[in-house]
């Protein structure tokens, strides 16, 4: 794992697309790190080979947070676990794991299916459903609401001891749940999954993202889970109409800084 770290939360995407095979964006993946912790929030297809690429092993992590059950976004949580167990390197380390309501009940399927080959011999495995308010876990304190997508779709907001937070939508369209979860916060992440021209409920648009950005009054707009057709529009420029503050558009492998 990368040793060197700051007292600033750092951001890195693993996967800027969707589920649409893509050779510039991978599915969803994002790793938040601050002084103490390793979060991976979500894990599509391709996201541990890409954590690799940027110095973070599977027993590097210590939360995984899921924001729903779409493929998508938790295809790699069974190999993840699975590696775990590797015998020449088995984790050591407890593992948090965590999502919306109905997640317990998703995880005790996988269980169903896979038996043994996701049990952890090795380290305390903890699964559990978040509540809006968790207590603290090292130097973070996250939060949580529902989302507009799936019933339990949820977003998170990670907020560190140095008064830095970072919040991230998931899959949504836009509601007043994302607005308060992003209140003022340093980067809020948001999905833009379709330019304004081909709106899809129960997703966003630049335009929608950038209403978010403004009632929110976040300082730093990331757009990230990008359908293919997203490359061909400006959606910045549509983004601009309402927000006028920082946008950027998400890249795999993209680091910031907060």
């Amino acid at each position: 794992m990368a040793s060197e770290r700051s007292e600033e939360l750092q951001l890195i995407i693993l996967g800027s697309g969707t589920g649409i095979p893509s050779l510039r964006r991978g599915s969803p993946g994002l790793l938040v790190l601050s002084d103490d912790s390793v979060v991976l929030i979500d894990s599509g297809p391709g996201t541990l080979r890409k954590m690799l690429e940027v110095g973070i092993t599977c027993r590097d992590v210590d939360i995984l947070l899921y924001t729903h059950a779409h493929p998508d976004h938790v295809s790699d949580l069974v190999p993840i676990l699975f590696a775990c167990k590797y015998p020449d390197c088995p984790r050591q380390k407890d593992l948090l794991c965590m999502g919306g309501p109905g997640f317990a009940h998703y995880f005790d399927q996988l269980k169903d299916i896979y038996g043994p080959w996701i049990d952890s011999p090795s380290y305390h495995l903890e699964v559990k459903e978040v509540s809006e308010n968790e207590p603290p876990f090292h130097d973070l304190q996250i939060s949580s609401k529902g989302m507009a997508h799936l019933p339990g779709s949820v977003g998170y907001r990670l907020d560190s001891d140095e008064a830095k937070s970072i919040a991230v939508s998931g899959d949504t369209d836009y509601c007043q749940n994302l607005v308060e979860l992003a209140y003022e916060s340093d980067l809020l992440v948001l999905e833009c999954s379709f330019p304004d021209e081909k709106r899809v409920q129960g997703h966003l648009t630049p335009s929608l993202a950038g209403r978010i950005g403004l009632e929110s009054r976040c300082k730093k707009l990331l757009l990230t889970h990008l359908y293919p057709i997203c490359d061909q529009y400006d959606v910045v420029r549509q983004c601009k109409e309402a927000y006028g503050g920082d946008i950027m558009v998400g890249e795999d492998l993209m680091k910031i800084e907060v």
